[in-house]
């Protein structure tokens, strides 16, 4: 894994966290027979993914998941079983378990039911894609990423981040038959958003992967002269160059790449 790609994903925790612990979502009322409907269609997979986790944690993490799942089952009302199953969600993902922490981040957003909630169920699976689960795994990541995406762009259309993530996610995890399906999403947003930088970051990354350096450096220095401090950006340009064979150039982006912030 290059310095980049790890750069990348420790960027993505530390969003993801922030936003988990800092956000403070209203709950409004949910359909009853709804999430009643959605419990029992995960309960089957999730009661395997922690059957598995669980046989392999040592006393204390059991003892402190143990301590959490009691304080759930004891809450009385959904303010205190929000509050539990954030610290679930975050406590499984702290013990390397991304899907077991999206599931519960999931059961939040369908307590609360606001965009931002369901964006950080989406985040916390797409973070579970990239780790590249076994395929049930991944499977089980990718459609619930889908899904939480599409509930907050549905919850809140004018934010484009949730757009792009979803795009994302089909980047990764591709549908059966459908394997542009990511890029094309990408492409569209590109089209009715030409200055979003995470949108041309994104677009030029997936770029670099087949071997198209012009095209990642000419989006890449449009994200720049839209946000010159684009730790990312600058990146991903130093590989854009490298791959073109422009050395000096590769070396001056490389050198911003690793500046300290």
């Amino acid at each position: 894994m290059t310095k980049l790609q790890i750069g990348t994903i420790l960027m993505a925790i530390a969003l993801f966290l922030g936003l988990y612990f800092g956000c403070d979502t209203n709950p409004p009322e949910q359909a009853a027979i709804e999430k009643s409907r959605a419990l029992t269609v995960e309960s089957t997979d999730i009661n395997a993914l922690l059957l598995e986790a669980k046989s392999g944690m040592g006393p204390q993490e059991e003892s402190e998941i143990l301590a959490l799942e009691t304080e759930m089952e004891a809450a009385a009302d959904d303010s205190s079983s929000a509050r539990v199953l954030k610290e679930l969600s975050g406590k499984w993902y702290e013990f390397g378990q991304p899907a077991i922490a999206g599931f519960y981040a999931e059961e939040v957003a369908g307590l609360e039911n606001s965009g931002a909630a369901w964006s950080i169920a989406g985040t916390t699976y797409a973070l579970c894609l990239q780790t590249k689960p076994p395929d049930k795994i991944r499977d089980f990541c990718s459609s619930r990423a889908v899904k939480a995406f599409e509930n907050a762009i549905s919850l809140d259309p004018e934010e484009v981040s949730n757009r792009v993530n979803l795009a994302l996610v089909y980047t990764e995890a591709p549908p059966p038959g459908n394997p542009m399906k990511g890029i094309l999403m990408l492409r569209d947003l590109n089209e009715q958003y030409p200055e979003n930088v995470s949108v041309l970051v994104n677009l030029s990354r997936l770029a670099l992967q087949t071997g198209q350096y012009d095209r990642a450096v000419e989006r890449l220095q449009q994200a720049l002269e839209l946000d010159a401090g684009n730790r990312q950006a600058a990146c991903l340009l130093a590989q854009a160059y490298q791959g073109l064979g422009r050395q000096s150039e590769a070396e001056e982006w490389a050198s911003r790449c690793n500046s300290p912030e």
